[in-house]
């Protein structure tokens, strides 16, 4: 089947979900950009089930769950849901296999090989690429619908986040889990949440989501880009779209959020609510709302720091 609408179906964002795909590795962090980079370049992309509703583009935004790569189909401006589909890995380990086999052989053929050999590397570099794009093409046949150059991109992508995902699941894990919520799931949750992954990595799972669906803010991305932190791969989600519903600690973040978690039947250790200012109500020039950002961002550090440390110390236990 034809890309239906060539001009506009296509990706123009790609996200990655930071609480199933772990890494703090520099190197590791950088294929992953390299990769979703290639992806939205270009790419032909459009979901089955919105050919005859909607056209594009498109925001995919990827996560892993167990042993399934979720694709999460959304409004680009809206980050309204359009489709979601879950794609087994299992059909694809051999091929992530030989694809970090071959891809060492090609770095240590262009190190020292003579040319012909460079090529013969390279040849079966693309041979599998081509292998794995038929296959996944075929997996998502009458889900999703891409070119042959798109699914060899979105190869590429899964092999750099298979290796490093976090594949454990929540219900069988013994680190205690917390929730951030806030309004739009745009600034404050968000932040908090990575902030809390970054203050204790691999001790806590932190979870965000809004009272209602917000958008993408790049003041968010800017400012925790200043100490360290890939704020681009967090796409905003509503309560409603969470799986789990047992949480050891909820951080409610704005004044709509208690009522909205009140509301919801969550089994829950401990509340707390934090007042913080929304740096989006700032009126001023850009260097005032980044300095309101980053007021922010260490009002939530600071209070992470103090307040989770008895949760990570005790487990599930908070006082």
């Amino acid at each position: 089947m034809d890309i239906a609408h060539p001009d506009t179906d296509k990706l123009v964002t790609v996200t990655l979900d930071p609480e199933t795909i772990i890494s703090i590795d520099p190197d590791e962090v950088h294929e992953r950009r390299i990769a979703v980079f290639d992806l939205v370049e270009e790419n032909q992309f459009a979901p089955i089930t919105s050919i005859s509703e909607a056209h594009g583009p498109y925001a995919l935004h990827v996560s892993i769950r167990g042993n399934h790569l979720g694709l999460d189909v959304r409004n680009p401006t809206t980050n309204e849901p359009i489709a979601a589909h879950f794609l087994s890995l299992t059909p694809f380990r051999h091929l992530i296999r030989d694809y970090f086999r071959i891809r060492e052989s090609y770095y240590d053929a262009i190190k020292s090989a003579q040319p012909y050999q460079i090529e013969t590397v390279d040849m079966a570099r693309r041979g599998l690429h081509n292998q794995a794009a038929e296959l996944l093409r075929h997996r998502l046949d009458g889900k999703l619908e891409m070119d042959e150059n798109t699914a060899r991109r979105l190869f590429t992508l899964i092999c750099a986040v298979q290796p490093y995902a976090d594949q454990r699941a929540d219900t069988k894990s013994d680190m205690p889990t917390v929730l951030f919520v806030c309004s739009m799931n745009s600034v404050r949750s968000p932040m908090a949440a990575a902030l809390a992954r970054r203050a204790f990595p691999t001790r806590i799972i932190a979870r965000s989501a809004g009272v209602r669906s917000g958008k993408v803010d790049n003041f968010v991305h800017e400012v925790m880009e200043e100490i360290g932190v890939d704020m681009s791969v967090h796409t905003p989600h509503t309560m409603d779209e969470l799986v789990a519903n047992s949480f050891d600690l909820i951080v409610t973040l704005s004044d709509e959020a208690p009522e909205a978690v009140d509301a919801r039947n969550y089994e829950v250790g401990k509340r707390l609510h934090w007042q913080v200012d929304d740096p989006t109500l700032i009126d001023g020039n850009r260097a005032q709302k980044l300095d309101a950002y980053r007021a922010l961002r260490e009002d939530l550090n600071n209070r992470i720091n103090t307040e989770l440390q008895s949760l990570v110390t005790n487990g599930s236990q908070i006082v």
